[in-house]
């Protein structure tokens, strides 16, 4: 029996994806589940105009991801953070990602989840750092921010 898979099924196949399962395991476990759904030529249909969609706006996702990224990378695009500084050059506190995406929100005007920002630990001193941004599975910015003594 052909279906349409409705959702991942380890083993089987993943969402959208059509195949040939036995009649048994599709009727007993799998449409009885909500897994899958019998793949007549409608269902197939749907399911292709679905995928197609889908990729559409796949592409246009990783087309803002690319906009943003030539954005970030400009040379005139430097996060400016101020913080107190002890005596040794060292913070009082940590820079980290949420206030990285705060600074960008307030000066650049670009809302930016901070689980983007692939901070490996937070900075703790003055300096400047280029700080990688995951945009896309396949895009990866760096954003250049500065940290200086209030």
């Amino acid at each position: 029996m052909k279906v349409i898979f409705l959702a991942d099924v380890k083993g089987q196949g993943k969402k959208g994806d059509i195949k040939e399962v036995p009649t048994g395991y599709a009727q007993n476990f799998l449409i009885k589940k909500n897994l899958a759904k019998v793949a007549t030529n409608a269902s197939v249909a749907a399911a292709a105009g679905q995928a197609k969609a889908k990729e559409k706006e796949e592409a246009e996702f990783l087309a803002e991801a690319k906009a943003l990224k030539v954005l970030l990378e400009k040379e005139d695009t430097i996060v400016e953070i101020t913080e107190k500084v002890g005596q040794d050059g060292r913070l009082f506190g940590a820079v980290n990602s949420k206030k990285i995406a705060d600074a960008l929100s307030v000066q650049y005007n670009l809302k930016l989840d901070k689980h983007k920002i692939q901070l490996a630990n937070p900075i703790r001193a003055i300096g400047i750092a280029d700080i990688p941004v995951k945009l896309h599975r396949e895009v990866t910015a760096k954003v250049k921010v500065r940290i200086s003594e209030a």
